[in-house]
């Protein structure tokens, strides 16, 4: 390996190191928070004296966080499955097939990327308590399905686009339906992209606020993220417990981000390369 080859690549390392301790540094920072003894001040990463565990029971307790989860699950349950059904299929006759009027529809999709939640959540509000779907799982579901549709589209579009056609031609000559092409040739194959958009939808739907906060104002239905914010503002002098919530409220992501990381870098990969 030549020098230059060998620089290159301990920079590299070194790019990824402080990118790594960037990361990890604010969660690493909350943890130790999480675990200093109940109002105690904290200031920046400081190691505690003792541990304190019993702060994650009265979060758990105090902010009801068993039904906020279970709230939360429940929306993301619904969201989950839906936009990746709808996506691909979607993404398959953009992708693949000749539609009059594909490339305007595709625009369009990719123009909903730019639309901001807290541009159109009021009227939302308005359009769901005509519908009677305020104060109801359905319609955040609903909503956060439309809301996702157009970066979920437009990522199993690409995908679909970058697949060998020869495999679909194939499959045409030899007298296959739209149908099983899509179930038995495209979809195996896109697995790690479905994979990567599914956690990519259940990360945007868990941490969802505003759109909770606005279209459901019934505080016993609130999700984990909507009910940690009345918890802070219930709290905000024992940093300790807060931080305990918080926690609580991030370790399902972290834990699918764990059990699937091998998918997530693979999609991700996939995606680069196709693009």
């Amino acid at each position: 390996m030549t020098t230059a080859k060998r620089s290159e690549r301990w920079s590299g390392y070194g790019l990824l190191t402080v990118m790594a301790i960037a990361v990890v540094l604010p969660f690493l920072s909350v943890f130790l928070a999480s675990v200093q003894p109940a109002g105690t001040p904290v200031v920046g990463l400081t190691w505690p004296e003792e541990w304190s565990w019993g702060n994650y029971e009265q979060a758990w307790s105090v902010a009801a966080f068993s039904d906020l989860i279970r709230h939360s699950l429940i929306i993301a349950v619904g969201v989950v499955p839906a936009t990746l059904v709808l996506a691909a299929l979607a993404g398959y006759a953009l992708g693949t097939m000749r539609l009059p009027g594909g490339n305007a529809v595709a625009a369009f999709f990719i123009a909903g990327l730019t639309i901001p939640v807290e541009l159109i959540v009021v009227p939302l509000y308005f359009d769901l308590r005509g519908l009677g779907l305020t104060n109801s799982f359905l319609g955040v579901i609903l909503v956060e399905i439309a809301l996702f549709m157009p970066f979920s589209v437009f990522w199993m579009r690409t995908h679909f686009q970058s697949t060998p056609q020869s495999l679909v031609e194939a499959a045409r000559i030899d007298g296959a339906s739209p149908a099983t092409i899509l179930l038995r040739i495209l979809l195996p194959l896109a697995r790690p992209s479905l994979t990567t958009l599914g956690l990519l939808v259940f990360m945007w739907s868990w941490k969802q606020f505003l759109l909770v906060l606005v279209l459901i104002q019934d505080t016993t239905r609130h999700t984990a993220p909507a009910g940690l914010g009345f918890f802070v503002g219930q709290n905000t002098t024992d940093i300790p417990t807060l931080a305990a919530g918080t926690i609580i409220v991030m370790l399902p992501i972290l834990i699918l981000f764990v059990i699937f990381q091998r998918s997530f870098i693979a999609g991700l990969l996939q995606g680069a390369m196709k693009g």
